[in-house]
């Protein structure tokens, strides 16, 4: 076997290594695979933007099935099993779900902003077939740039600590073809995705803030507004949770841009391969936290499972329902006056406007 193949960490840190990511893979298919059966079971009632969770989900899945096992059985091996063809094969489904996991979350935010910022009418525009567009160019957009290495440009290579493989990011100074692809992916496929996200966010929760100071003189703030700020953190934290495992692991990676790999230790270099693996594993827990629906749906799902009994959450569906539709039925009322006139009822707008999450 090729040195490279060679695992560079003591056999008890393979060891702790190949735990912690059967770990993250029971908990990435079990939990996403409850997301998916969700979807299923709720398929003629899922609004357009819960397609994008389940491509989330989907990809987060992919990532466990394709990669974790070969990644455990490497580890416990304490070398990288399949030599090249597996190492390209393994870099190459790296590089597919982790494209494709940001830019759906990219595309979630701008939907989230659009259709909160905007009027009734431009957010009935984002109909089903246009996430279904925006979800088939994700993953052409995602299979383009995990192909380009097969075609030429750029190249995948081993981590530093031995047992994984990813792009070469020590291909940067050795050649104009490793810098040239390094630098437009590093651009394309993570610092202008993450700006977006990290603007939409911003824009909404702008939005979020001026709507609370509008409806600040009545006695109570409606159930809309509440929603939409819960439903607003959710995704927030779903972007986070992604960004945020990912980012050590791309602090390395510059590290290894321009210094050295070899002078990474081989430690350093896996705790934040090992972190970003986990983030295939949060986004279930989010939703079960914050989405009372998909609470729901486990319940019912864990009962069909177990005594085939049935819960109703159609009353939890229609209103997330109502609030996806953009329709101004939902009303607040200022504060009661001491005078027999009628209490004059106002619509939120804008508020109602909200993507319901599985």
């Amino acid at each position: 076997m090729e040195e490279r193949y060679l695992s560079k960490l003591h056999p008890m840190v393979d060891y702790g290594a190949g735990l912690f990511v059967l770990i993250i893979a029971i908990l990435t298919i079990l939990g996403n695979s409850a997301v998916l059966a969700t979807a299923a079971k709720r398929s003629s009632r899922l609004k357009s933007p819960e397609l994008l969770t389940v491509n989330l989900a989907i990809s987060d899945l992919g990532m466990a099935i394709s990669m974790y096992p070969l990644t455990i059985a490497s580890a416990w091996k304490h070398a990288w099993l399949g030599g090249d063809a597996s190492c390209i094969y393994y870099a190459l489904m790296g590089f597919l779900f982790g494209v494709s996991s940001i830019m759906t979350l990219c595309v979630m935010a701008v939907i989230r902003f659009l259709v909160t910022t905007s009027s009734k009418t431009n957010s009935n525009k984002i109909s089903r077939n246009i996430i279904l567009i925006s979800i088939t160019l994700i993953w052409l957009y995602s299979l383009l740039w995990a192909i380009l290495p097969l075609l030429g440009w750029g190249y995948y290579g081993t981590e530093p600590f031995g047992i994984s493989c990813t792009i070469a990011w020590n291909e940067f100074h050795n050649s104009s073809n490793g810098s040239s692809f390094i630098i437009s992916m590093f651009v394309l496929c993570t610092i202008l995705p993450a700006l977006t996200i990290t603007t939409c966010y911003l824009g909404i929760a702008w939005k979020v803030h001026k709507t609370y100071q509008a409806i600040q003189n009545f006695d109570r703030i409606p159930n809309v507004a509440k929603l939409e700020k819960k439903l607003t953190l959710m995704a927030v934290l779903v972007s986070v949770g992604f960004l945020g495992a990912w980012a050590p692991y791309a602090v390395v990676s510059f590290w290894s841009i321009f210094k050295s790999s070899s002078s990474i230790p081989a430690v350093v270099a896996l705790l934040p391969c090992l972190f970003a693996k986990s983030s295939t594993a949060y986004n279930p827990f989010i939703y079960y936290i914050f989405s009372k629906t998909f609470r729901c749906e486990i319940k019912q799902l864990q009962c069909c499972w177990g005594s085939q009994a049935n819960f109703n959450t159609d009353s939890v569906d229609n209103n997330l329902s109502v609030l996806w539709a953009g329709r101004d039925n939902i009303q607040i009322a200022p504060a009661g006056k001491a005078d027999n006139r009628e209490t004059k009822v106002r619509p939120m707008r804008n508020l109602g406007k909200t993507s319901s999450s599985l």
